[in-house]
C-alpha cells in the first residue's frame, strides 16, 4: 500500500468544481493584487478567529516579519521564543536585527513551557538584559495552542507584547480564564500561514496577521505595501508583503470546508489513538501518541491535528521501515534551532534545552488528513507493530 504523508490531489478532487469556477472568475476580472477577494477573506478569517482585524500577507514567514516590524522591533531589541519550531519563527527575529532568546518546551505539548519561560526571564534580569526584551513569540505547534494564561501573565508583569505563531493552528481553541479563545486572538498579534500543506492552504504562499488593535491593523496595511499611504507616498520602510487575489479566492472556497476538515482530522486522530492502544504499542511504551491537553475542556476544537506526531526512541529506523512499507512520514523537527549553524552566533550549546533536543530525536509525524481512510490507518499501525515485532 502506498500512503503519502499528505494527499492534496484527493482534496482538490473533492472541491474541483468550486475551485475551478472561482479561479476562472478571478481570471475574468484580471485583478490579481489585493482587492475584494482579499478583503472578503480577511473579514471571514477575522470573524472566525475572534479578532477585529485580519491583514492578508504574502506568507506565514512574512506574517511574522511584518508583525515584529509593526511593533517596532529591530536592532538592540530581543524576542523570546521556542527552539523547537520551523526556522521562520526565529528567522523573522534575526532578519530584523533583533536578538533571539530561546527557552525550553513542555515535553507533552512541544509548546513553550511557561516555567522555562519564567526561568529565562529571571536569567535575563540577572544579566541586566531584560530591558532589551520586547516580546514573547509562542508557537502553537502541530495545531494545539500553547498554555497562554501563564504566558500572558508573565508578559503583563514585564510589559511585553505577545506575537502568536499560529501557522499550524487556525481555529484551534484555548480554554482560558476569559473563556474559550482561538489561536491568534490571545496576544497582541497572531500570525497564520496558508502554505499548501496547512489545514487551510492555498495553491502557493500566503499568510495573515490577526489583531484587535486598529492602530496596528492600519500600520500592517501600510507596511505590506512598502510602507505606503497612497500611490508613491510612503510613511514607513515596509516591504512587498501582499496577498494575491487568486490565493485569497482559492482560500475562500476552502474556508467553507474548514470546520468539516478539522472535525475529520480530530476523528482520524482519535482513531489512531484507539488503534495504538489496542495494538499494545502505547501500553508497552514503544509509541507515545499526541497529548490533547484541552480535550476534556470547553474547547470543542481542542486540537487541529495539523500533524499527528508520535514519539519513539527508535525513530530513524522506524521511519526507514515505514518508507519500505510505502508509508510517508516526516520529522518536525530533526534539529533544534539553537543547534542550527545559522544561529551559532547566539552562543547556545548542546544540552541548553534538553527537552527540545530529546524531542528532536524522537518525534515522527504520521499521515493525517480528511481523506485518509480507516484501512490506511490500520495499515500504518500494523506496519509500526510489525517493526516492533
Amino acid at each position: 500500500m502506498d500512503i503519502p504523508m499528505l494527499d492534496l490531489k484527493a482534496q482538490y478532487a473533492s472541491i474541483k468544481k468550486e475551485i475551478d469556477k472561482k479561479v476562472l472568475e478571478v481570471l475574468s476580472t484580471q485583478h490579481f493584487i489585493l482587492g475584494t477577494e482579499v478583503k472578503s477573506l480577511e473579514e471571514d478569517i477575522a470573524a472566525y478567529s475572534g479578532v477585529r482585524f485580519a491583514v492578508g500577507v504574502s506568507s506565514g514567514s512574512d506574517a511574522l516579519i511584518i508583525s515584529l516590524m509593526a511593533l517596532g522591533i529591530g536592532h538592540g531589541d530581543a524576542v523570546i521564543t521556542t527552539p523547537f519550531t520551523f526556522f521562520a519563527t526565529a528567522g523573522a527575529i534575526a532578519r530584523l536585527g533583533a536578538q533571539t532568546v530561546f527557552c525550553d518546551i513542555d515535553p507533552n505539548t512541544y509548546n513553550i513551557d511557561p516555567s522555562s519561560l519564567k526561568e529565562a526571564l529571571l536569567k535575563l534580569r540577572k544579566q541586566r538584559r531584560l530591558g532589551s526584551l520586547k516580546a514573547i513569540l509562542p508557537v502553537h505547534l502541530y495545531g494545539q495552542v500553547a498554555d497562554m494564561d501563564p504566558i500572558t501573565k508573565l508578559a503583563g508583569e514585564h510589559g511585553l507584547r505577545i506575537v502568536e505563531d499560529a501557522a499550524q493552528a487556525i481555529g484551534s481553541e484555548y480554554p482560558g480564564p476569559r473563556g474559550v479563545r482561538r489561536a491568534g486572538s490571545i496576544g497582541t498579534l497572531g500570525t497564520l500561514s496558508f502554505y499548501p500543506s496547512k489545514n487551510l492552504g492555498g495553491y502557493g504562499d500566503g499568510g495573515m496577521v490577526l489583531t484587535s488593535s486598529i492602530r496596528l491593523a492600519e500600520r500592517l496595511r501600510m507596511l505590506r505595501v512598502h510602507g505606503g499611504i497612497g500611490k508613491y507616498y510612503y510613511k514607513f520602510l515596509g516591504g512587498n508583503f501582499r496577498l494575491d487575489a487568486l490565493q485569497a479566492a482559492i482560500l475562500r472556497v476552502k474556508f467553507g470546508h474548514l470546520d468539516e476538515w478539522q472535525r475529520k482530522r480530530r476523528d482520524r486522530a482519535a482513531y489512531y489513538d484507539r488503534e495504538f492502544a489496542a495494538s499494545g504499542l502505547t501500553g508497552a511504551r514503544l509509541v507515545q501518541t499526541p497529548a490533547a491537553v484541552y480535550k476534556d475542556s470547553a474547547a470543542r476544537n481542542f486540537h487541529t491535528y495539523h500533524q499527528y506526531v508520535i514519539r519513539t526512541k527508535d525513530r530513524d529506523k522506524l521511519q526507514a521501515h515505514l518508507k519500505l512499507k510505502g508509508v510517508g512520514t516526516s520529522v518536525f523537527y530533526p534539529l533544534s534551532l539553537h543547534q542550527q549553524e545559522c544561529f551559532s552566533y547566539l552562543g547556545y550549546r548542546r544540552g541548553d534545552f534538553p527537552v527540545s533536543e530529546k524531542a528532536a530525536k524522537e518525534v515522527l509525524a504520521l499521515p493525517i488528513y480528511p481523506e485518509l481512510t480507516a484501512e490506511q490507518q490500520d495499515y500504518i499501525v500494523e506496519s509500526i507493530q510489525g517493526y516492533y515485532g
